[in-house]
């Protein structure tokens, strides 16, 4: 029996995806979980595998091709075995940039020029993450984008043809008596050139920007215009954790799980948010949300880029249960297993940059959460301890707010009770 494989939905919001590699060809046998392509979204990059034994009979998506939910990827089954005639044939070989020049431009020719004087309605529809993101940043009005997706939604193709397309005729000037059109009083900041791939030498090489690459890029501009970054630095003993670890992690590793630093400092500032809900809040024009729920995000680094995977309701967690939920956050994203469900939610986010031998640093804020903490190395150095000098495990943490939420001495009480849980320990 034929089975199709079908881009499945992989959380709230997430409407399409990108094929970005296929893992298998036509013709190779697979068995029930075996991965068969790589999928990337906005958010991560993961992998689909299939449920059933049998032959990879078609692949129906070209790499680099953006797909909506429920899209067939591929036929399996046994040799010899129909499929659906209306099933086209991918070619596996197609390249990613290639593949979205080619849809944009048939988006491109039947797709009305902009009309200046034209009031459409305000955009209702819904339209993914990354959609979002360009239209915000190129200051896009949707109403005047078609839609060429399933009940015609804007795809990712449709607003970079909209772009393609403005660029190449921009609209006539307006009549000095109409005021323009817009959506804020505040002037928009001016986009700061970015340098054409022309400027390249012989000898250099272009590298293409991935789609987790383009995001995070995007997602730092947006933060650091969004609210005012202030960082404070403490210096944190790990003498009393060090001692701790050291006498449960054979007992952790029974159980399962690695008791690394990390689940530590999770620990602590999960118990800090507590004491200090601000810091674990939303700015909004009506006032400060305070967020029930303490969800930690924890910044990993993959071979693409950054992702930061959340550890939801980390404060009805132990220890032990600490521990596992990150051991196991950790493998699925160095192994893209993630799914974007993995992380949104997040409240509060963690960088532990000191496990690349970072000793400091001033993260930027992953909005609109009210800070993140950052952690240096852990290393041994001098100190002085009741005026006598002595060898601690020592690390810098610092801890970049958002002014518009926290002042400097609001900021530095949080920070100091992380210091006193991480000091205290027992």
């Amino acid at each position: 029996m034929t089975t199709e494989i079908i881009l499945p939905e992989m959380g709230e919001g997430v409407i399409e995806g990108t094929l970005s590699r296929w893992l298998v060809r036509e013709g190779d046998k697979v068995k029930p979980y075996d991965p068969i392509a790589e999928i990337e979204t906005d958010k991560v990059t993961t992998e689909i595998s299939t449920e059933v034994a049998g032959i990879v009979l078609k692949l129906c998506v070209n790499e680099g091709e953006t797909i909506p939910v429920e899209t067939v990827l591929a036929f399996i089954g046994n040799h010899g075995e129909e499929i659906p005639d209306d099933a086209d044939t991918a070619d596996p070989a197609a390249v990613s940039n290639g593949q979205d020049r080619q849809n944009a431009s048939m988006v491109l020719s039947t797709m009305p020029e902009p009309t200046p004087a034209a009031q459409p309605e305000v955009y209702k529809g819904r339209v993914s993450p990354v959609v979002g993101r360009i239209a915000a940043e190129h200051n896009v009005d949707l109403a005047f984008v078609t839609g060429t997706g399933r009940d015609g939604r804007i795809t990712k193709q449709d607003i970079l043809a909209y772009l393609e397309m403005r660029t190449l005729t921009p609209p006539e000037p307006a009549l000095a008596t109409t005021p323009p059109r817009t959506t804020d009083s505040t002037p928009a900041p001016k986009k700061q050139a970015t340098p054409p791939a022309s400027v390249a030498g012989l000898d250099d090489e272009l590298f293409p920007l991935t789609g987790m690459r383009r995001t995070i890029a995007e997602h730092m501009v947006l933060s650091k215009r969004t609210s005012p970054h202030v960082t404070t630095v403490f210096e944190f003993d790990f003498s009393a954790v060090a001692t701790h670890r050291a006498a449960h992690k054979e007992n952790f590793a029974r159980d399962g799980a690695k008791l690394t630093y990390t689940v530590y400092i999770v620990a602590a500032t999960v118990q800090a948010l507590k004491q200090h809900p601000l810091a674990n809040s939303v700015w909004t024009d009506d006032g400060l949300i305070l967020r029930r729920e303490i969800n930690i995000g924890m910044a990993a680094a993959v071979p693409e880029g950054l992702i930061v995977p959340v550890i939801e309701h980390a404060d009805e967690m132990n220890l032990l249960g600490l521990a596992k939920t990150i051991n196991d956050l950790a493998y699925r994203a160095r192994n893209k297993k993630l799914m974007p469900s993995d992380v949104q939610g997040g409240t509060f986010s963690i960088t532990n940059h000191g496990t690349s031998g970072s000793l400091l640093a001033t993260p930027i804020i992953n909005q609109p959460q009210a800070g993140i903490l950052g952690i240096g190395k852990i290393e041994k150095r001098v100190k002085v301890v009741d005026d006598a000098i002595a060898i601690r495990p020592l690390a810098f943490a610092s801890f970049t707010f958002d002014h518009r939420i926290l002042d400097g001495a609001t900021a530095d009480g949080f920070v100091s009770t992380i210091k006193d849980i991480i000091e205290g320990w027992h």
